[in-house]
């Protein structure tokens, strides 16, 4: 799989889209859709979206490699959100119909407190050496996951920082039908975004694991490249979402020649996920850990896949561990 672009900002959509409230979903936390129409955002066009590398959306939450104490390691996405009263101005400018990058923010006294460690995400503006927020009023970041750390103790087990790896899921290289479980070294992931997907992540999509044994995996960003892309119109992508199998994905995330990422989720079309059968959980997957003679210590996730080399499953549904 070559190198594709990197999730660091919020990314935009392929059309241009319009509020729709939703009468009968008053009682929901958002009694609205935010809808596709059926034209091509003036981004998407000048990022020639039509040369651009499709890849399945992979519905987890996003994650970051980079140093920290001079080793590659693993970093949770954590965006500075405003105070109370930062956020009640800010909406009342938005109420006002005004555009929200004239609204002028106090950096040091309208955000969150956030660790000492935290870093802004990369490709944000900058304004006298403060990250300026986005759209939605929040500085997108990064905090690094620490060894059995309990608020990210999802994150933290899919890394061993003593063995330098990660649990990573991809396409075998040698054989793009088939999917792979491998740990990966992090020097290899260097300034790579992935998505942490698993069993305690977004109500668990992929159905990995169970409550009593959890799986959580990597995916890097643009892993899943779709070989039988539909065109680029309306009707053609909500026709291959709706009915292909290629197509039971949560979106698409269009990566551009010069690095730029454009989206498509299902509900922009106004289709439902999570869906029954997704396209990730039809492909066999296979278990590789030779090139690995480590140690890994029980009850790790790491230990549990060691266990299990060599071996093949239909799906990743099909995974269990010998307790």
């Amino acid at each position: 799989m070559s190198r594709l672009g990197a999730v660091q900002r919020k990314v935009p959509c392929l059309f241009v889209t319009q509020v729709k409230e939703e009468p009968s979903a008053k009682r929901e936390r958002q009694p609205f859709k935010v809808l596709a129409t059926e034209t091509l955002t003036r981004k998407a066009i000048d990022a020639d979206i039509y040369n651009a590398i499709p890849t399945e959306k992979v519905d987890g939450t996003c994650c970051y490699v980079t140093t920290y104490k001079g080793r590659p390691y693993l970093w949770a996405r954590l965006d500075r959100k405003p105070n109370k009263q930062a956020e009640k101005r800010f909406k009342k400018f938005l109420y006002s119909l005004r555009d929200s990058k004239e609204f002028i923010w106090n950096i040091e006294e309208d955000f969150k407190y956030v660790p000492e460690c935290w870093i802004p995400a990369k490709e944000i503006q900058h304004s006298n050496g403060n990250p300026l927020p986005d759209e939605n009023g929040h500085i997108p970041g990064w905090v690094p996951v620490e060894k059995n750390s309990k608020q990210y103790c999802w994150h933290s087990s899919v890394v061993n920082y003593e063995a330098e790896v990660a649990l990573v899921l991809k396409h075998r290289a040698d054989d793009p039908g088939l999917l792979e479980i491998s740990p990966v070294p992090l020097s290899n992931l260097l300034e790579q975004t992935l998505e942490l997907i698993g069993t305690n992540i977004n109500a668990n999509p992929y159905g990995l694991g169970s409550k009593q044994h959890p799986v959580h995996l990597l995916v890097p960003h643009g892993a899943f490249e779709i070989k039988n892309p539909p065109v680029l119109k309306h009707n053609d992508i909500l026709s291959w979402l709706d009915n292909g199998t290629e197509g039971k994905i949560e979106g698409i995330v269009w990566h551009c020649n010069d690095g730029t990422l454009i989206k498509l989720h299902r509900h922009h079309l106004g289709l439902c996920w999570p869906i029954a059968e997704t396209h990730l959980n039809s492909q066999p997957v296979v278990v590789s850990w030779t090139k690995y003679d480590y140690d890994f210590e029980p009850p790790s996730l790491f230990h549990h896949f060691s266990k299990l080399d060599g071996q093949r499953f239909s799906r990743l549904k099909d995974i269990k561990f010998d307790f």
